[in-house]
């Protein structure tokens, strides 16, 4: 299809059926769902079972290596979605890639639930890197496709769908993390790719119905010479990649440390790549690029963002392991379960949120200034966390509250950037490059991890004031330098608000 016109593909999905939405967001919010289900549950526990000791069931790695692969791994994560974007948007479309990285996902929490140790460990992240890049930017993608650029229902609509994640990654902390304590950590990994199982079922019985068109297309297809290209290319790279890896680790060069600088610098190198790309290819319009101009501060802002809420995996949880009293009101309960505040937050705000964007319709805030907020409240979430340290100390037991509070904060950032985020990067997107710009929002968390992998080792009772506070104030002076810039970066939107 190469003149390809989204509103054609938009009329084909039935428009009511999913509280006022299009029918096919049931399939991708349940869809969601269960994928979010199965990675936040490994997620809750997956620290823990990194540095706890072996004779506690864990790995007994070093905390701080442990915080650092954890960012890694989440960078990995978001970073190949750069991959999913472009093979559904050259060779498989976003519908069978959704499905493809399903499969790989359930494969991998399939691994981890085995107890094979680290190699078991790096062996699924592997899977779950590969699975999740082909997964996530495409499904929210064919959200997109649900509507048309100018629905008013859009961003409401991307706010729903948010709710369907945050709703898995409500849930899932408490029963895998429940299973885990009666069951031990592998059990837990087991519940998780059940979850994935339960995804791909309800995607692949309803998505002929609810979509459409929507996802069944390949948006600029390879030719037959190219695709021949394409696989003798790949298969010369993988098999470099292999060699080199096993000369690296035999010579001593291969460790996590240089793994992780490798990491924090494809992580900054790719996105410059692919805006670079994309603004020099002569398949995007002048308007489409004055807009691709104008997404460059939305994705920085991003990326400040994601380096601050992706740290409650790992800074905060271990923030609740052992600096917070794990009990409230007389009731016992473990730091996992922290994982789950974020979300629950998200699920009750959410459509506090969804509701005003249509109340106010034209009246609300711009994408930009919407940004804008959502980086303030990020750096304030931080901020909040210098305090136990500098009134108590950072040696005793704190109130559980400090964490509760910092991730309302974080949250309601979240809210004003995250789904707006996603709205926006479908708007914005050159018509060519759709699933890849959709891969590169996803970028933004893949980034801002990559940095996470560096700066996180600064972390440890000692810093833990300076820490907290000099992240969260760059985070809220970035966030003020938006909105002093906002009106003349709304100029370069082209009308997209």
């Amino acid at each position: 299809m190469a003149e390809f016109d989204r509103d054609q593909v938009y009329k084909t999905v039935p428009q009511k059926g999913f509280f006022g939405n299009p029918k096919g967001l049931f399939t991708l919010f349940f869809t969601e769902f269960w994928e979010r289900f199965s990675y936040y549950g490994m997620r809750a526990i997956l620290i823990y079972y990194m540095y706890y000791s072996v004779k506690d069931g864990g790995l007994g790695i070093d905390e701080k290596m442990a915080s650092s692969i954890m960012a890694i791994y989440g960078s990995l994560v978001y970073m190949s979605g750069v991959i999913g974007g472009w093979i559904a948007d050259r060779l498989l479309g976003t519908s069978r890639t959704v499905f493809y990285g399903g499969v790989l996902i359930m494969t991998g929490h399939i691994v981890l639930s085995l107890p094979a140790g680290a190699t078991a460990l790096f062996f699924s992240m592997g899977l779950i890197v590969i699975g999740t890049g082909l997964l996530k930017p495409n499904v929210s993608n064919i959200v997109g496709d649900l509507y048309s650029k100018t629905d008013s229902r859009r961003d409401a609509g991307f706010s729903i769908f948010y709710t369907g994640i945050n709703a898995g990654a409500f849930l899932s902390p408490i029963i895998v993390d429940g299973v885990r304590l009666q069951a031990g950590f592998h059990a837990g990994f087991a519940v998780a790719a059940v979850g994935m199982f339960l995804g791909l079922v309800v995607f692949v019985l309803t998505k002929k119905k609810n979509l459409g068109q929507a996802g069944q297309y390949v948006l600029n297809p390879m030719s037959k010479e190219e695709r021949v290209r394409f696989y003798k290319v790949s298969s010369f790279a993988l098999v470099g990649i292999v060699v080199l890896g096993w000369i690296a680790s035999t010579i001593g060069w291969l460790t996590i440390n240089t793994f992780s600088f490798v990491v924090t610098i494809l992580g900054v190198i790719i996105p410059i790549f692919y805006f670079y790309f994309m603004l020099r290819s002569p398949k995007i319009t002048s308007d489409e690029k004055s807009r691709l101009y104008a997404y460059i501060p939305l994705f920085l802002a991003a990326v400040i963002f994601w380096a601050i809420q992706e740290q409650g995996t790992y800074v905060l949880s271990k923030f609740a392991d052992q600096r917070t009293e794990l009990s409230f009101l007389g009731y016992e309960f473990s730091p996992a379960l922290f994982q789950s505040v974020n979300p629950l937050f998200i699920i009750a705000l959410a459509p506090v949120f969804a509701s005003i964007w249509i109340k106010l319709g034209d009246r609300q805030p711009t994408t930009l200034q919407k940004f804008s907020f959502g980086l303030v409240f990020a750096g304030l979430s931080f901020i909040v966390m210098m305090l136990p340290g500098l009134l108590f100390g950072t040696e005793g037991l704190v109130s559980p509250l400090w964490l509760v509070f910092s991730f309302l904060l974080v949250v309601i950032g979240e809210l004003l950037l995250s789904p707006v985020g996603l709205s926006a990067t479908t708007k914005l997107a050159p018509s060519a490059f759709s699933a890849q710009t959709m891969s590169l929002w996803f970028m933004t968390n893949a980034t801002g991890q990559a940095v996470n992998a560096q700066i996180v080792k600064f972390y440890d009772r000692d810093t833990e004031v300076m820490y907290f506070g000099i992240t969260g104030l760059v985070a809220v002076f970035f966030g003020l330098l938006l909105l002093v810039f906002s009106k003349k970066l709304q100029v370069l939107m082209k009308g997209i608000r």
